[in-house]
């Protein structure tokens, strides 16, 4: 897969390709279908298959306050998209400039000058040129005035109900984790640095791992089974996210209790996948109480994990192999 950051790249035209466009944040099953259909329009009418996505969010650009917190970040959806099978993307860099483009210049420049598209493959919701005021029926009409079809795709639906990027964040925001995995077609991670902590859970028999992250979007606070990952090593274990309320803590944390470890990892990165929620994050009488709830945690989370094989899709086991060879 080639993928270009600026078109300025793209030097060597690809003949008449076949693209679709969007933010595609967390490449979940909705997204996965369009790129299925993308490689077979590119496959039916011999050309290659081509995604066309921004960076960053054009929201952060057009209206910061409204920007949604991301479920990947941009390597990671890059990743996911190869992992897809896609010929090349093109990762369009969104300016305050670019964002006052008119939809005819982005059409006439980037579809038809740059690219020369033979399709373009967009959802109903697709919009896109200043103020966003032009979607599907501009692009339809612009296809026909310059010699490319344009097709709709229906979204996809699990429980009657659409998958989208707005969905997953809700369900992370709310720690429904497994649901989020449901459309994502793997569990929700994030990725951060092994930090030192206050060493309380040390002193309670359940060490963890802090970890700081960059990660825009954070389950709400609560204990999670976690499936991780360090330097190639497959993990588990169970994660606390809040403020350690029994210790009157105020200072948000994400510490992971990692089972059967024992190695010094400060300063490394830790990939933590979140499989379910097992409780809320809340206040215990007493020491003795909250050892006895961490050691009842960590048993359900055993068997949890022992227990879901949801969310590990054959993306999902590429990207962990990917990762564990770096």
């Amino acid at each position: 897969m080639k993928v270009y950051h600026d078109l300025n790249e793209y030097h060597a035209p690809i003949h008449r390709p076949v693209v679709t466009l969007g933010n595609f944040d967390g490449v979940h099953l909705g997204h996965r279908k369009i790129f299925e259909l993308l490689k077979e329009e590119a496959r039916e009418c011999g050309a290659t298959a081509m995604v066309i996505t921004f960076y960053p969010h054009p929201l952060k650009i057009i209206n910061p306050q409204k920007a949604p917190p991301l479920i990947a970040s941009l390597d990671e959806r890059l990743q996911l998209i190869k992992s897809c099978g896609i010929d090349f993307i093109a990762c369009i860099p969104f300016t305050e400039t670019f964002a006052g483009w008119s939809p005819e210049r982005f059409v006439q420049e980037i579809l038809v000058d740059e690219l020369d598209v033979t399709r373009v493959l967009v959802g109903e919701d697709f919009r896109f040129g200043k103020g966003r005021k032009a979607g599907l029926n501009f692009l339809r009409k612009s296809g026909e005035s310059h010699g490319f079809h344009v097709h709709r795709i229906e979204p996809v639906q699990i429980h009657d109900q659409e998958i989208s990027s707005t969905r997953i964040r809700q369900a992370i925001l709310k720690g429904h984790v497994r649901k989020a995995a449901t459309m994502l077609d793997r569990p929700y991670n994030i990725t951060g640095t092994v930090v030192h902590g206050e060493h309380v859970g040390r002193t309670l028999g359940f060490p963890t791992a802090n970890i700081e992250t960059q990660a825009e979007l954070i389950p709400a606070n609560g204990v999670y089974a976690v499936n991780a990952l360090c330097e190639g090593e497959n993990l588990s274990g169970v994660a606390n996210l809040g403020v350690k309320p029994t210790f009157s803590g105020k200072k948000f944390t994400i510490e992971i209790n990692i089972f059967n470890f024992d190695k010094d990892i400060y300063g490394k990165s830790l990939q933590v996948d979140f499989i379910e929620r097992i409780r809320d994050e809340r206040p215990f009488p007493n020491v003795q109480t909250l050892i006895q709830q961490i050691q009842k945690d960590c048993d359900q989370a055993r068997k949890i994990l022992q227990d879901s094989p949801e969310g590990y899709s054959p993306v999902y086991e590429e990207k962990r192999r990917v990762l564990s060879r770096r």
